[in-house]
């Protein structure tokens, strides 16, 4: 076991508080957008040895996930991850063309797909995944521009995921003028006003418009499905998803990647032509992932990737003797909540705070934790960890994603 030093990212749209509250730390005034745990080359953890603090990637090599505190004080951008073939395509096209890994005009930061899994820790808000053709046709109804009415047309004309990826290919390549932008977002609030918000599309796109108000990605916000999770609810985001959190704080689980193609609501740089060249069909694409139950302790949430699960486990002195954690090749533990102290095979302790990690490998055998918190453990799956077993107590039902 060795404890964890991680790096946190200055996002303009990220919270001034949440994170550093999270951390027991007090705030700079400025946003802190996320924090990372992993071997990612762009903020890798660092770990604690006699010698002093050295890259994580150090002592496990590259781990195949990554974890991160995401605080969302405003939208994120509209974006898609790629999948792995896409991934590889695009990074090794931008290594040849030369562009540096931290150029502004960067695309591809690895070869890695990047399906990605939240866990709210408060309250969190999402735009995920396209609504069906004829609920856009609904949401269009109450508006009036040349945009929107030629966007109804063409729905009409070609029905189905094809159709709505053509509106947003039009939106994209061709924006409509701010003032219309502008003229939209004044009929956004007049219906909001009036109790008129179809699955709160109107409401949605006016809030974005304060923070981004000539952005094409307002009107886009019209065609995606918004989700809510209250804290402990867990949602999957695979690859080609479109997607764009607006609020809230939440654990990200993914693929060690950090590829991202934007096309709205940011001043990073905008790839729309990738981004719709990333998108897989479907409506949604999301699923609200229910968890498996290995103990009365411990919720895993195994979405369908091989990278990685997460565990969370409620520790108490109702069990004195602790709770038993994930024993797997790699793992990163993190409380976030209360105090604990984790144990390993040996006999070796170390105790965490609310936002306090450690790294934990095979050679750590079986982990226990002990005190009165909350513990959320990433780790790769392997034959030896529960998830590919895992039944509800209840109705002994397998790991589920509901749709």
């Amino acid at each position: 076991m060795r404890r964890l030093h991680n790096m946190t990212q200055a996002y303009d749209w990220g919270s001034t508080s949440d994170i550093p509250r999270f951390l027991g730390r007090t705030g700079s005034g400025e946003p802190v957008a996320e924090m990372w745990l992993g071997t990612h080359p762009l903020a890798p953890s660092q770990v604690e040895t006699s010698e002093g603090l050295r890259p994580l990637s150090d002592v496990a090599g590259e781990i195949p996930f990554m974890l991160k505190i995401l605080a969302a004080e405003q939208p994120l951008s509209i974006q898609v991850h790629p999948s792995a073939a896409e991934a590889r395509e695009g990074f090794d096209r931008e290594e040849a063309a030369g562009v540096p890994l931290d150029a502004p005009t960067r695309v591809f930061k690895d070869r890695n797909h990047k399906p990605e899994m939240v866990y709210a820790l408060s309250t969190f808000d999402t735009l995920v995944g396209f609504r069906p053709t004829a609920e856009i046709l609904r949401v269009f109804s109450q508006l009036d521009s040349p945009t929107i009415n030629a966007a109804s047309a063409t729905l009409r004309a070609k029905t189905g995921f094809k159709g709505i990826v053509r509106v947003l290919e039009n939106l994209l390549i061709a924006p409509p003028p701010a003032a219309e932008i502008a003229q939209l977002v004044i009929q956004c609030k007049a219906l909001v006003h009036d109790g008129v918000d179809i699955k709160r599309a109107y409401s949605t796109a006016a809030m974005i418009a304060r923070h981004h108000p000539d952005d094409v990605g307002i009107v886009v916000s019209l065609l995606l499905n918004r989700f809510t999770l209250q804290p402990g609810e867990a949602m999957f985001l695979g690859t080609g998803v479109i997607h764009a959190h607006l609020s809230g704080l939440c654990l990200e689980a993914m693929a060690n990647s950090d590829n991202v193609l934007r096309a709205g609501l940011t001043r990073k740089a905008l790839d729309p032509e990738g981004l719709i060249r990333c998108l897989e069909a479907g409506m949604s694409r999301v699923a609200r992932v229910e968890p498996g139950y290995p103990s009365f302790s411990t919720e895993v949430y195994h979405p369908a990737v091989e990278e990685f699960a997460l565990a969370v486990t409620q520790v108490s002195p109702a069990d004195p003797d602790g709770v038993a954690l994930i024993a797997a090749e790699h793992s990163i533990v993190m409380c976030i909540g209360g105090g604990v102290q984790v144990l390993n095979a040996s006999g070796e302790k170390i105790t965490l705070s609310r936002g306090e990690t450690i790294y934990t490998d095979a050679a750590d055998g079986e982990l226990t934790a002990v005190g009165t918190g909350e513990v959320a453990q990433i780790y790769l799956p392997g034959p030896n960890t529960p998830d590919s077993e895992l039944k509800d107590l209840v109705g002994h039902r397998p790991v589920r994603a509901i749709p």
